[in-house]
């Protein structure tokens, strides 16, 4: 993993589960689901880290997740 650049196996999170919706395009150029709170409190499939502000990541790489949202509070397997 060459800084912190690593892809990894993802899956399109539930959207009905989500507080909010909507995409971007990664510097990879993946299309990647912008974070979002579960709307049950637990982790949404597809997660791939949870931000110090509460919001679920779906990024694909390590680099730049949550760096719009306080950071990364703890990665998911």
């Amino acid at each position: 993993m060459a800084g912190g650049a690593a892809a990894r196996p993802f899956s399109e999170p539930d959207d009905r589960n989500l507080d909010r919706h909507g995409h971007y395009r990664s510097r990879d150029g993946s299309d990647v689901h912008r974070p979002a709170r579960s709307l049950n409190g637990r982790k949404p499939a597809g997660a791939s880290a949870k931000c110090r502000d509460g919001t679920w990541s779906f990024s694909h790489t390590h680099r730049g997740t949550c760096s719009r949202h306080g950071g990364v509070a703890q990665w998911e397997g």
